[in-house]
């Protein structure tokens, strides 16, 4: 076997710089994990509402993704590794000044407010720069590996990052927490400096605002962007309804501390570690629609057993179970669904438009955890389960029916005037 037919893990490694890549991008999703559950609990305990917890999440996300398309101007005009840079450095000095002001009792929830939506001013660089550099840098043979150990950096943060930050928050307070993630990101940015950015063709018209209006037309006629937009936004619907229904049945309904918080999230990163790498060594042409489908459908009975663990509050073991079970399959579809995603965005979106496309798309996949957070927040103060139901099942429904009518079936780039804006008449240049 050569090496250009090589589709070995190993053979992965082997790519120029990608190592360093991959430690950064490591250390970062795992600080970004325990971000998602350390903010959430901090807030419950410091301000008691599940309301404003969910207010903060949104105020923490939401605002990145509104300027994604200049965020995917900018990546692609100006390289990846500085801006990735960026959004670590700005991450360490949120979490470090939100830590130091509660220590010293001057947090106001007005100000915690706006550090957490400067904060996410950047995030969208460090989650896109990252994932459109693998196809720039790694072989297409290589694309399904790449994006199986992308999909278990996720898994592995979601693994080390929960149970750390709700172990964190038990013994030494939320505020010491999120200093301690404000230094993860520190090294995730230590570990990343001198990696130098690959040389990536670039269509461009010269100004910021078109390129990055261009990237919103791009990505909404493409069908397969478009289409994993309704779909994976309704997936996420129910992760960030998760993020602050989860905390209050074990805290309120069950009565048990931070610890277990942490350690239900991370069921879900074991089951999914294996389903990531096994799903990994497929090649997933012409499959990746049928693997975006099917696992969405099977959230549907993942969400219900959320809402029977909900009420199991005098049944505290059984709840435990149900909620272990809950995550457990969580993990085991998130490895075929991350997967099919991934690579099937990078074989439909043209190599020029990765920064804006993958933007713009990433941005709208992610939109339902803010807003899944916010309205659960709002929704849990009065019924937990009317959360459950609305955002859990009916987003997982939502989810299967985007996937199944919406996401193209073919396996090719559009590259005719229709998917893409014509930037040679206004003076294209390629970098």
């Amino acid at each position: 076997m050569t090496e250009l037919q090589d589709r070995s893990y190993r053979a992965l490694l082997r790519v120029p710089t990608l190592g360093r890549v991959l430690v950064s991008m490591q250390i970062a999703r795992v600080a970004q994990s325990m971000v998602s559950v350390a903010i959430v609990l901090f807030t419950l305990d410091r301000y008691g509402s599940a309301a404003f917890a969910g207010l903060v999440t949104f105020a923490s996300v939401f605002p990145g993704l509104l300027i994604s398309p200049l965020a995917g101007a900018l990546l692609d005009r100006h390289g990846r590794i500085r801006l990735v840079l960026l959004d670590y450095v700005v991450a360490l000095l949120a979490m470090v000044l939100i830590g130091v002001l509660a220590l010293l009792d001057a947090l106001p929830g007005p100000l915690l407010l706006i550090i957490a939506v400067v904060s996410s001013l950047t995030s969208i660089l460090s989650h896109v720069g990252v994932r459109s550099l693998f196809p720039i840098i790694v072989p297409e043979h290589l694309w399904e590996r790449v994006n199986a150990v992308d999909s278990n950096g996720y898994v592995v943060a979601i693994i080390l990052g929960p149970p750390t930050a709700a172990a964190l928050v038990a013994f030494f307070g939320g505020a010491v927490a999120l200093v301690v993630i404000g230094v993860a990101f520190g090294a995730a940015a230590l570990s990343l400096l001198g990696v130098p950015d690959p040389p990536s063709p670039t269509s461009s018209r010269g100004n910021l605002l078109v390129d990055a209006w261009d990237g919103v037309v791009y990505t909404w006629r493409n069908p397969t962007l478009r289409g994993l937009g309704f779909a994976i936004s309704a997936v996420n619907l129910t992760n960030g309804m998760t993020t602050i229904v989860l905390p209050l049945i074990v805290l309120q309904r069950f009565g048990l501390n931070e610890t277990v918080v942490g350690l239900v999230f991370a069921v879900s990163g074991i089951s999914g570690i294996a389903s990531a790498l096994l799903f990994g060594r497929m090649d997933t042409r012409g499959r990746e629609w049928a693997l975006l489908v099917w696992p969405t459908l099977a959230l549907v009975p993942a969400m219900l057993l959320l809402l029977v663990a909900a009420g199991q509050g005098e049944l505290v073991h059984l709840g435990l179970a149900l909620l272990a079970v809950e995550s457990l399959l969580i993990g085991l579809v998130a490895g075929p669904m991350d997967i099919a995603l991934f690579t099937v965005r990078q074989r439909r979106t043209e190599t020029a438009w990765m920064g804006r496309a993958f933007s713009v798309s990433m941005a709208f996949n992610f939109l339902g955890v803010p807003i899944g957070a916010a309205v659960a927040g709002i929704l849990a103060e009065g019924s937990i389960e009317l959360a459950i139901l609305t955002l859990g099942v009916g987003g997982a429904l939502a989810a299967a029916a985007s996937a199944a009518f919406l996401i193209p079936k073919t396996d090719e780039v559009r590259r005719d005037s229709t998917t893409a804006p014509d930037v040679r008449q206004a003076g294209s240049r390629r970098t």
